[in-house]
């Protein structure tokens, strides 16, 4: 039992951490391109209603469940004496930290201020409220997006040393 668990975790860990990359990887390459084509109007409605779809619990299992799987690899590989694995975890979760801090401290109170614009239809000026959100969401997410392909990254070494 306690080998499977040394294996699937890490394995887990290493699929989870790569859908958080992945997310934030879409909103870069294609979410927010193809919104950046669309309307004042069009846009801050279709990202309210992303906004809301998003909190559904596959998104949790991924966005709760990537730090966490990446903390248990570290405990399991410092328990075991991997030490090599244990330090990729570690910046794996150190990664996975930063992308979480620029989500809670930069992108979810720019959504937030959208939803507080009310219904698109009714906002009175819609190329303030975009101008206000969408270039700094944009360039922050940028970041998520980079240290959580490095977090994909070190998780993944770190299923390979020992």
């Amino acid at each position: 039992m306690a080998e499977m668990v040394h294996v699937v975790v890490p394995v887990f860990a290493v699929v989870v951490t790569g859908l958080f990359a992945g997310l934030f990887f879409a909103f870069s390459v294609s979410v927010m391109p193809g919104l950046g084509r669309s309307g004042d109007r069009v846009m801050i409605e279709a990202m309210q209603g992303v906004n809301a779809a998003i909190l559904n619990p596959y998104f949790a299992v991924v966005f709760v469940g990537a730090p966490v799987a990446v903390l248990a690899c570290v405990v399991l590989y410092a328990v075991a004496g991997a030490v090599a694995a244990a330090v990729w975890s570690g910046a794996a979760l150190v990664c996975l930290c930063a992308a979480l801090v620029v989500t809670f401290a930069v992108n979810v109170p720019r959504n937030d201020a959208l939803d507080r614009a009310g219904p698109a239809g009714r906002i009175a000026d819609p190329a303030a409220v975009r101008g206000a959100f969408e270039a700094v969401w944009v360039r922050w997410n940028h970041l998520r997006t980079l240290v959580s392909l490095a977090a994909l990254v070190c998780a993944v070494v770190a299923l390979t040393v020992r």
